[in-house]
């Protein structure tokens, strides 16, 4: 059995993750103020989301090794009699034997109550590290958005395809029509191809940050089209286009962006864009409408 974790070592690991968060939010304020030209923009807030993303994990794992650290711990094994036997001593009897059975018995209660204290404040301590977390904070922000427009996130799974999925929710939403991934990603990577000209100015290389050249922009289509590359906002404005809709996106700093605002607004979608919501990059959710309370209660009652 491994020794028992002592209480200041979570109260150190706390105070730990409490200083690498201070530590990162000043490495991330001179981030932001730096000065950048605007295509690398983007990569210094991805580059933040993923360093907050990591901490966040990475302090969760901290604990949960702590915790099963902790979990393995034995309680007391026979008290004074292990104490004797080592000795070489006979157990004691009788009334003896009562007593120390009393003084091993008070033992344990007040170390498991102890251990019950600590506990408690392990777990306040947590849920006040948990409400502050980047992906908290974020999706906070987001439904306090969509509440005060009586609506609610739709989550779509996140393996790449994420857009294509919630672009296609809303369309069924609405009633306007249903699309594969595979539907989706042909159209908008037809309307990529044809209006080349007026979009690769748009479009750099991921790890230079230059323009795309020909063949880099060839290479762009061809994953948009055949691979599970996640979508942005060329995409986006290209469904926009070419599906005659307005895309909202809605996003938890900053106001919403919308692609298509010429377009008929009876028809817009609507979403959300996530940058924390998980470490492997960012995700788009759907949305839908909540009904009143008493459509609800009418449900209910049926």
């Amino acid at each position: 059995m491994s020794d028992p974790v002592p209480e200041s070592e979570r109260e150190e690991m706390l105070a730990q993750h409490r200083k690498e968060k201070k530590e990162l939010q000043s490495k991330i304020q001179a981030m932001k103020k730096t000065k950048v030209e605007k295509k690398k923009k983007k990569e210094i807030q991805d580059q933040i989301a993923s360093m907050e993303t990591e901490m966040e994990e990475r302090h969760a794992e901290e604990l949960k090794r702590l915790t099963i650290s902790e979990s393995t711990e034995s309680p007391e094994e026979n008290g004074a009699a292990v104490e004797t036997e080592e000795n070489g001593l006979e157990p004691q009897t009788g009334h003896q034997e009562e007593l120390r059975l009393s003084k091993a018995q008070r033992r344990r209660e007040k170390k498991e109550q102890e251990d019950r204290e600590r506990a408690a404040r392990i777990k306040e301590e947590e849920a006040v590290l948990q409400k502050s977390s980047p992906r908290v904070i974020e999706n906070n922000r987001i439904n306090e958005i969509l509440r005060k427009r009586q609506m609610t996130s739709f989550a779509v799974p996140a393996d790449g395809d994420c857009l294509y999925n919630a672009i296609n929710h809303q369309l069924e939403l609405h009633g306007i029509g249903s699309y594969s991934v595979a539907d989706l990603r042909s159209l908008a990577a037809d309307y990529i191809e044809e209006n080349k000209d007026n979009l690769i100015c748009y479009m750099s290389h991921p790890d230079t940050g230059d323009m795309l050249d020909s063949a880099g922009f060839d290479k762009y289509c061809h994953q948009v089209r055949a691979t599970k590359a996640w979508g942005g906002e060329i995409e986006i404005k290209a469904l926009s286009s070419t599906l005659k809709c307005p895309i909202e996106i809605v996003q938890a700093t900053g106001p919403a962006t919308i692609h298509g605002q010429n377009e008929d607004n009876a028809k817009k979608l609507i979403l959300t864009y996530h940058r924390h919501m998980y470490r492997l990059g960012e995700h788009y959710n759907s949305t839908k409408p909540v009904p009143p309370p008493e459509a609800a209660e009418n449900e209910d009652v049926e």
